[in-house]
Parts: C-alpha cells; structure tokens; sequence
C-alpha cells in the first residue's frame, strides 16, 4: 500500500532538505584558495585559558566613562586549549577603555598566543569567553519560537538553521572562491525562500504565491540596485573593507566589484519574504471565505492588505540601517559634516542605496504577489473541488 499523497510529499521534502544540507556541508569542506598562509612555524592562536589566581591588581574606575577601569592586572592562567594546552603562564593584563577585560578567580577568558616559533610565544589576554551567552540566547530564541508557536515554531527553527547554514557553508564559500556575488545571493535568496515558506506553510498555493512574488521582489530589488549604484559610482571597492578585501580578492580570486549588491539582495529578503507570506495568506483567507469572488477583487484585497504593511516595512528596513550605522553618525555628526560632503560620501551612499532598494522592493512585492495570488489561488480551489466531485461520482 503506497503512502498517501500528502505523506509522499513530505517524505520527498525531508529528503531533498538532507541531500542539501550535505551537499552544502561538502561543497564548505572542499579544496579552496590560501589567503594569507603564513610561512614557518609562527602564527597566531585564540584559545580558551582559566584564571587560577590574580597575583596582583591595580586599577581605577573611570567615573567619566561609565562601569570602565584603567590600569592593569598579574593574573596566572592555566591554557585549556590548542596546541599548548595544560600549561600555566603569568600574563599581564592591561586594562584600558579600549581593553576592558577584568580577570576574576576562576573565570574562563580568552587568551592571544603570538608565537614566532615553537619555544617563542606570548600569551595575552584577548576577551571574555562568550561563546556560552551567545549559545544560550540562541536557546533561547529557539525555545520560545518552538513552546509559543508550536509545531509551526520548530518549523521556523528549522527554518533559521537551514538559512544560516546556507550562508556558511554555501554562500560565503561560493564568494571565496571566485563565484559571481550576484548568481552566489540569488541561489541563496531562491533556495531559503522555497524551503522557509514550505517548511511553514507545506505544498500549497499560498506558499506558491508567496515563493513566486518573493524572488521576483527580491530579484527587482537587486536590478534596481545595481543600476542605481552604476549611475552613482558605487561597487564593493568603495566599502568601509576594501584595503582588507583587495588583498583577499588578490589571493582567492574574490570577486570585489558585486559584493555590495549581493549584500544588498540578502538584506532586503527578510522584509520582502514578510510582506509575500502575508498578502498570500490574506488573500487565501479573502478566497476561503468567499469563493465567489472574481481574480479582480481578490487583487484588490491582497493590495489593500499591501498597503497597510508598506510603510511599517519600510521603517524597518530604515531603522535596521541606522541601527547598524549608528556610530558612524554619531562620528559624522560631532564633527559636523557638511551637507554637501555628507550626501556625496562613499559610506553614505552605499548605505542609502542599500536602504531604499530594499524599500522600493518591498513595495514592489505587494502588487506581484497579490496578483499572483488572485490567479494561483482560484485556481487551485477549482481543481480541488473538481477532484472532490469526481471523487464522490466514483464512489
């Protein structure tokens, strides 16, 4: 007896899931270009290490800068990885704004092993170990998107992992090695908004609409960024990076010039993904309610809906980018910038194409979708109750 139609879909699913998260997992793990090999026997090493004393301590607390200390510390250390695991050192840890890290009896810190050769080494203190909080805030996230949303919640969780393991192990190889940015982002954009929206909503016409309308906002996002960014002299060698990404391009074959707007592409899916699951689903329960009602109006109902999201995506994506840019104009506004200088600036129009095409393609992406829904939706219920009436003739 062969599975059921909907069971045979999601088995199919499961499995294409798996052979692309192995193909990605291998794709990372193969031969690619050297950056940087350093030759001899010096290098540099980040390891964990764990204060078993503070010998000596003399630090002030800076009242003008907030919970700061200046001074310094003669801490011992016992290295808890790397190659020079299990031995013991005492490092003197400078404490300064810039450097502020206290030791404390017992903590786990951090430690920077610059070495010129096998028995040539210093060993100094380089952070907190904060692996454990960042891994627990993930925990975190995950926990609740599972307890409150429940089986669509771990959907999402699984979601989120394929997406982030599609970035490392796909995407930022594929650039490392010399693919085009551009096919590299558009991959990516296509492979986590088919599994994403099919994880959450499975095999229907609403995921069809919102996959569909997805790439072709995200696809028209990224045309009008490339073109505005060729009419305003922008590419990737105008970013903050680019003295460290020239070398990098130099030795691995890095592709420099597209990758401002594969970042580009990238950024803007998350909003535009949003408002392409959204107005499907408003129309699907526009249709759900009242089947009778033509190709037309179920368009006007997803715009409506469109129009609604619009402007509180658009402050998200303006507010995200002043979130991430947040010091450089602080910087940008002690030293009062001329309004002149400010608008013709490298860094400010980078981030004010990259803003505004996320937005235009938001807004794109609500007239697509609703009109592919108002199609791919009908549609689909004709078929299924065509298959239901023929159905009940047989039996």
């Amino acid at each position: 007896m062969f599975p059921s139609a909907p069971k045979t879909r999601v088995i199919l699913f499961a499995v294409v899931l798996l052979l692309l998260t192995v193909a990605m997992v291998l794709f990372s793990r193969a031969p690619e270009p050297k950056y940087n090999e350093q030759s001899g026997t010096g290098g540099r090493e980040y390891v964990k290490a764990k204060v078993l004393r503070v010998l000596k301590e003399e630090l002030e607390k800076d009242s003008e800068r907030g919970n700061t200390y200046h001074g310094y510390q003669e801490i011992e250390v016992r290295i808890l990885s790397g190659e020079h695991k299990g031995e013991v050192h005492t490092v003197t840890n400078n404490v300064s704004v810039y450097l502020n890290v206290i030791a404390k009896q017992g903590q786990t810190l951090i430690a920077n092993i610059d070495s010129a050769g096998k028995d040539f080494y210093l060993v100094t203190v380089y952070s907190y170990y904060r692996a454990p909080i960042l891994l627990a805030m993930f925990l975190i996230f995950f926990g609740l998107l599972w307890w409150i949303g429940g089986k669509k919640g771990l959907k999402s969780v699984l979601g989120i992992l394929f997406t982030l393991g599609c970035i490392v192990w796909l995407f930022i190889p594929m650039l490392y090695r010399g693919y085009s940015p551009l096919l590299a982002s558009l991959l990516i954009v296509v492979l986590t908004t088919c599994v994403t929206l099919l994880l959450l909503n499975g095999w229907t016409p609403k995921s069809l609409a919102a996959i569909l309308g997805t790439i072709s906002g995200v696809a028209l996002s990224g045309i009008l960024a490339y073109a505005f960014g060729q009419w305003a002299h922008i590419t990737g060698y105008n970013t903050a990076e680019v003295e460290v990404l020239v070398v990098v391009a130099d030795q691995t074959g890095l592709q420099l010039g597209g990758l401002l707007f594969a970042g580009i592409l990238l950024s803007s899916l998350g909003a535009i993904i949003d408002v392409g699951i959204s107005i499907a689903a408003a129309v699907q329960e526009v249709y759900e309610t009242n089947p009778n009602l033509s190709r037309r109006e179920l368009y006007r109902s997803g715009l409506n809906v469109g129009r609604d999201m619009m402007g509180t995506m658009a402050n998200t994506l303006i507010l995200a980018l002043t979130g991430t840019t947040l010091a450089s104009l602080m910087i940008l506004y002690a030293v009062k910038v001329p309004f002149s200088q400010l608008t013709n600036m490298n860094m400010m129009t980078v981030e004010i194409v990259q803003g505004l095409t996320g937005c235009i393609g938001v807004v794109l992406t609500v007239p697509i979708v609703a009109f592919i829904s108002a199609r791919v939706i009908p549609d689909s219920g004709k078929t299924a109750s065509t298959a239901s009436e023929l159905q009940s003739k047989s039996a």
